[in-house]
């Protein structure tokens, strides 16, 4: 929502700046997001007089012009056709920059003419698309007088962020309401501010609307205006329009935009002579179009509220309107529509036809149904006034859903929500300036333009923000008088460690959408969860797994140049039957450069997958001990390049390995890219709830260990071997591992050699021989259950 320091202060009076109401506004939680003003980019322009206009010697098309600016004069060539003695315009003085362009003025020869400035047209200003001749100013313009400050163009540009559930903020006014409830002035009275306009006698009958379809158009008033003409809007109208980013299009059309910024009230025009019979407001029929006034053919169903007369649709009922009965400059009946939409409806519609205007925003929020008569009304004034005309009586078809609504309401609120102490006056204050009505009973009636306002914890938010959440104090949570709560829960924990552990890791961290395409969602089984109005159809999708944002991101720095890929991404998975909170790494690139020590750069592997995945999970708390490395990694990864981590067959923890060649095509990727998959979710709980951790005891002997090298089957997963081996002994042997795998001479085709480095942990006293071969016997028979034979 876009509008001027000045147009604001049409409805507050107040001595307040800019800074003070930029502040206001994000104190009272109307975010600004940005403030411009047009007039700086007028710097160096200045309103100036031709004293005389000869020839160019060299240039039958240019003209030499003597300039007054009010301190000098100045010498300028310009090829305005309009250009002559006693003109007054604009002159751009060296060192001005023109708006249209980004040029520079300076002093230059032109043709071998000295010229020091230039004349400028409206399009060079970016004023408007004339650029036929120079501006024409009035010949009493005073000289010398930068142009911004004669055009009032010195008016700041303030673009505010509306949430969904303000539409009383819609319009200036209404944030004219809430800058006066927080003290920054006071609201003018509307009839101030429309008050010489001329009234509405409003003679005869009024037009004939009626309503058909009572549930999307609960209201439909119309006020006819005979006799108008209509062109260009004043100058003060289109400049207060283009300072906001709206296009001046005729005096009829600016009207309705201006009461809809300025008073938050969407209306419609119609050309009566375009029209064939009454209009009524009425469902489409199925196969119904409207050529809306964007120049599209919407395709309609009979969930849509439409404005027809008896030969078509004219108008897609508080969304848009349509090109055969819009306004022209020959148009001199009119029509002006001022209803109440029924904001599901236009929500619903607006989805469906994936159509945005200003109306559907302010209707979907849902507009002050009170405000129906009054909006006519200064509608009506404006065109008198501007356009001329007789106006008729008004037509009231329908009612706009007008009940009260009242809360009973806990002063005490304040402070047990909110936070925040506020003495009962002041509470009542603040709710009357915001125009709820309190009685004796404190019983609080909400205001015909707050929708958003469903109950007492609203009416706490009111107090609080307008008295100012800067002033709520800091309160600890706590459960006992001076002992802190821990208010970070297991799972937040539980990030925060792998989010830690991957970044020390060397991983980078990305945040990547949690909605993706189909095409994307594709290779990963697609996307359980579809919405039903995305944003674009690159975010049709809830993600079925966090490797897709990742490989695309992997896919981004490797085309931009980046030697090294290593991304981790801690989120949410979407899946039929529920969320679920996974870790995801992406590895690609080069694993290490090219040296004059390891030769051509390395890629990355399975196995380096395998690394982060037990990395990560041994820094989360997972018993990696335990883990078992099976197969059946899905299709996303490379077969045999792949496994999952488990505590059981049915217990997956993680799923690592090479990214399959077919999803790689698909997110443009070449060369290898290893990917892990840890499921937070899965993770088993810790057991106990205490914060005491048991003293670590360092053994009193020294640790033992013993080599087996054994044959065993050319298709035996070694984490196989290895945990047999581990398990032979629970008491004695506290660790084991694969430290050598080899095949070639020595070893019969059809097996492989493994090498298993076995830790033992003597306890009260030390091993004898016999007690080491006891164990090796162990050891060798557990590895016999797999075909395994000691090597010679």
């Amino acid at each position: 929502m876009k509008f001027t320091l000045g147009w604001l202060k049409e409805h507050l009076e107040t001595e307040a700046g800019l800074d003070a109401v930029v502040e206001a506004l994000t104190r009272i939680g109307l975010e600004v997001e940005g403030v411009e003003n047009p007039g700086e980019k007028l710097a160096g322009f200045r309103v100036a007089k031709v004293l005389t206009a000869a020839p160019h010697p060299q240039a039958d098309k240019l003209q030499v012009l003597s300039v007054d600016t009010g301190e000098s004069v100045l010498q300028v060539v310009c090829g305005a056709p309009n250009a002559r003695a006693g003109l007054v315009g604009v002159l751009g003085l060296p060192g001005a920059t023109v708006p249209a362009n980004g040029m520079v003025l300076k002093v230059s020869a032109i043709r071998g003419v000295e010229s020091n400035g230039m004349m400028c047209s409206t399009r060079e200003l970016e004023l408007g698309e004339d650029h036929d001749g120079i501006i024409e100013l009035p010949a009493d313009a005073p000289i010398g007088t930068p142009f911004s400050d004669y055009a009032g163009l010195n008016d700041p540009v303030i673009d505010v962020s509306i949430t969904p559930n303000r539409q009383d903020c819609m319009g200036v006014r209404g944030i004219a309401r809430d800058l006066a409830a927080a003290g920054l002035g006071t609201l003018r009275p509307l009839e101030a501010i429309v008050g010489q306009l001329p009234p509405v006698a409003g003679e005869g009958a009024g037009p004939d609307v009626r309503i058909d379809d009572p549930e999307g158009c609960p209201a439909f008033y119309a006020q006819t205006v005979s006799g108008v003409a209509n062109g260009p809007s004043p100058e003060w109208l289109q400049r207060r329009l283009q300072a906001v980013g709206q296009k001046p299009i005729s005096a009829l059309v600016d009207i309705t935009n201006f009461v809809m910024l300025g008073l938050g009230r969407p209306l419609h025009v119609y050309d009566r002579a375009k029209l064939n019979g009454p209009l009524v407001a009425r469902r489409a029929r199925a196969g119904e179009q409207v050529l809306a006034l964007n120049g599209k053919t919407y395709a309609l169903d009979e969930s849509m509220t439409v404005i027809a007369d008896d030969t078509a649709a004219h108008d897609i009922g508080g969304i848009m309107g349509g090109e055969h009965s819009g306004v022209s400059d020959t148009t001199t009946d009119v029509l002006i529509e001022c209803a109440y939409f029924d904001p599901d409806h236009i929500a619903k519609t607006g989805q469906k036809l994936a159509l945005t205007s200003d109306a559907r925003s302010r209707f979907e929020r849902g507009v002050d149904p009170a405000f129906l008569d009054e909006g006519l009304e200064i509608a009506t004034r404006l065109v008198l006034a501007l356009c001329g005309g007789k106006a008729s009586g008004v037509t009231r078809a329908g009612e706009p859903p007008l009940a009260p609504r009242s809360y009973r309401y806990d002063t005490k609120r304040a402070e047990t929500l909110g936070g925040l102490a506020v003495a009962d006056a002041r509470q009542k204050a603040i709710l009357e300036s915001l125009g709820f009505t309190v009685d004796v009973e404190w019983n609080v009636t909400v205001p015909s333009w707050r929708r958003d306002v469903d109950g007492p914890a609203d009416l706490v938010e009111e107090v609080i923000r307008i008295e100012g959440i800067d002033n709520v104090p800091p309160v600890p949570l706590i459960r006992a008088p001076g002992v802190a709560r821990p208010t970070a829960t297991p799972e937040q924990k539980l990030e925060r460690k792998a989010r830690r552990t991957a970044a020390a890791r060397g991983l980078n961290e990305a945040v990547t959408w949690s909605f993706i395409s189909e095409a994307e969602a594709a290779p990963f089984g697609g996307g359980a969860w579809a919405l039903a109005n995305p944003i674009s159809e690159d975010m049709k999708v809830m993600r079925p797994s966090l490797l897709p944002g990742l490989l695309a991101a992997a896919e981004r720095n490797l085309k931009r140049g980046a030697p090294s890929v290593r991304l981790f991404e801690i989120g949410r998975r979407y899946l039929a039957d529920k969320e679920r909170l996974t870790l995801g790494v992406v590895l690609a690139g080069a694993k290490s450069p090219r040296g004059w020590q390891a030769g051509k750069a390395q890629g990355f592997g399975a196995f380096d997958a395998k690394a982060e995945a037990l990395a990560l999970l041994e820094a989360v708390g997972a018993p990696v001990g335990n883990l078992q490395v099976m197969g059946e990694a899905g299709e996303v990864y490379h077969p045999g390049q792949s496994a999952t981590l488990r505590l059981g067959p049915k217990s997956v923890l993680a799923a690592f390995g090479m990214v399959h060649p077919s999803v790689l095509k698909a997110f443009d990727l070449d060369g290898d890219v290893a990917a892990v998959e840890i499921y937070l979710d899965a993770l088993p709980a810790k057991r106990g709830s205490g914060f005491m951790r048991t003293a670590y005891t360092p053994p009193a002997l020294q640790a033992v260990t013993r080599d087996f090298a054994f044959l065993v089957p050319a298709g035996l997963a070694a984490g196989d071997l290895v945990r047999a081996v581990k398990g032979a002994d629970k008491a004695l042997i506290v660790d084991a591992r694969l430290f050598d795998l080899f095949v070639g001479q020595g070893v019969p085709e059809g097996q492989k050699s493994l090498a298993v480095e076995v830790t033992l942990q003597p306890g009260e006293k030390s091993f004898t021989d016999a007690d080491l071969k006891a164990v090796a016997d162990k050891v060798v028979a557990a590895a016999a259950k797999f075909g395994a034979t000691l090597r010679g």
